[in-house]
């Protein structure tokens, strides 16, 4: 008879069991998946703004489709100030030594804020109005999206800190993989619950389920943050000590290594993949001919290749491998998506549609994990700390999203009204042409992208055989004395 023996299951369980190694001494298993509810919580917040919202403004409460898109644009603008949340937790100072906490706990007062008054802003822009001017709806309603905007960044960037601060630089590699796992789930989970919720809409359920979501995130937040931080309790001296600034700080961040090319290559590749984001359903109604149910799908596919690349990418990063190398192989696997989208409408071939979806969710969570543990892997030092590099790379990511999904729906219907009308010839004058020509410029960027990579692969090889030559070389001063 055979018996286990506990050495034995634990090495089963973290053989087999995805991100069991993640865990690291710095940060043990169970607080690290109670931090990551944090992603659960952003992830529920991205889901009320891009999705829920989105539809209930348009159809149910029928606001012009304009106003939804300025409003589902305000939290792009505050993205760029990403880096500068990062930075002040950073060098965030108080008595009992908190650095990260505060800036997530705010972020979720924030978040939570702007969801609890997001429907009576979103009641009065629709017209159920009686006293006061017609413009406040507008302002009301970008105020709320704002608020929950701004919560998302600060809450995201202060918890993707923490998470630096605390794992063990092995295991980083599998706590990026898993809190981008998490955030995944959060935005599944939560978009199924809420649409049952809202199967029978009125105006009371819109203000319980918004409001009842906004609830949750805060309870998620504080479980998760919960003595998360390492605490050092600072003398009235360090409080006082003069702050270092933003723009040293951020000049600092810039000589570590090709930052610069980082960022270039983080917001380049993010909207490379995010142009899409809008047009995938309709491309697949409107020129294969799918049903709605069919297009549902397509989601589901798209996140079945991003946790697979999530997981690829936690193991491969961690068994050794660059980030850079493995970020341009999620460009290579994005090429070859999109190519299998476009040659699925001559084809007329659902299977080939749902490959390239599948692909770009693969290609899209290699790239996007591999991205940010390299600005996790930055050699800060002095001035700029892992706040501010992380700050910088969402700052890069969130705003190439944000301008990706805008410029996707612009460019397929201004490029599909010249093709319509007869101007570049019959054979263009296809609804296909609108968003082929999207699907183009989304290659033409990763190439882009791959191009801006080059630099970054060859630099980590040349360094990695400089220090195999540098343990090699044997001359006189090695040589024992």
């Amino acid at each position: 008879m055979i018996f286990f023996r506990p050495h034995h299951l634990h090495q089963l369980t973290t053989r087999y069991l995805p991100f069991a190694d993640a865990a690291s001494a710095g940060l043990p298993m169970g607080q690290l998946l109670r931090l990551s509810l944090f992603q659960v919580s952003v992830g529920m917040a991205t889901v009320m703004l891009l999705g829920t919202l989105n539809r209930v403004m348009i159809v149910e409460l029928s606001v012009p489709a304009t106003i939804v898109a300025v409003m589902i644009a305000l939290p792009v603008l505050i993205a760029p100030f990403r880096a500068l949340l990062g930075f002040r937790s950073d060098t965030y100072r108080s008595a009992i030594g908190w650095k990260r906490i505060p800036y997530l706990w705010f972020g979720s007062l924030w978040q939570m804020g702007g969801l609890a008054v997001m429907p009576f802003a979103l009641l009065v822009l629709s017209g159920e109005q009686t006293v006061g001017p017609s413009w406040a709806g507008e302002v009301l309603a970008a105020i709320a999206f704002l608020m929950t905007g701004f919560g998302i960044h600060m809450t995201q960037t202060a918890g993707l800190a923490l998470a630096t601060d605390r794992a063990d630089p092995h295991a980083r590699p599998r706590v990026v993989a898993l809190l981008y796992v998490m955030f995944l789930l959060g935005m599944a989970v939560s978009s199924l619950v809420i649409g049952w919720l809202l199967i029978d809409f009125d105006s009371i359920r819109l203000i319980k389920v918004v409001q009842g979501a906004a609830v949750v995130g805060i309870v998620l937040n504080l479980i998760a943050l919960w003595k998360q931080e390492n605490v050092r309790p600072m003398s009235r001296e360090e409080r006082s000590a003069p702050r270092p600034r933003f723009s040293e700080a951020w000049a600092n961040l810039m000589q570590a290594g090709q930052v610069a090319r980082l960022l270039v290559v983080a917001f380049v590749g993010t909207m490379a993949f995010n142009m899409q984001d809008v047009l995938l359903e309709p491309y697949g109604g409107e020129i294969l001919g799918l049903s709605v149910s069919s297009t549902t799908l397509l989601t589901a596919v798209w996140a079945i290749g991003a946790l697979l690349g999530f997981g690829v990418a936690g193991k491969k990063l961690a068994d050794g491998i660059s980030p850079f190398t493995l970020a341009a192989f999620g460009v290579l696997v994005g090429i070859l998506a999109f190519s299998t989208v476009i040659f699925a409408a001559p084809l007329d071939s659902a299977p080939l549609f749902f490959t390239g979806a599948f692909l770009i969710g693969l290609g899209n969570g290699l790239f996007a994990v591999s991205t940010l543990i390299a600005a996790m892997n930055l050699p800060v030092q002095k001035l700029a700390g892992h706040g501010l590099a992380l700050g910088a790379w969402g700052a890069a990511q969130a705003t190439g999203a944000g301008l990706a999904i805008a410029l996707g729906g612009i460019l397929r219907d201004v490029v599909d009204a010249i093709a319509m009308s007869g101007a570049w010839g019959e054979g263009l004058a296809t609804p296909a042409t609108g968003y082929s020509f999207v699907y183009h410029l989304e290659i033409g960027l990763l190439f882009v992208t791959l191009a801006a990579l080059g630099p970054l692969v060859s630099r980590r090889r040349a360094r990695k055989r400089n220090e195999t030559q540098e343990r090699a070389r044997i001359g006189l001063a090695e040589f024992p004395t």
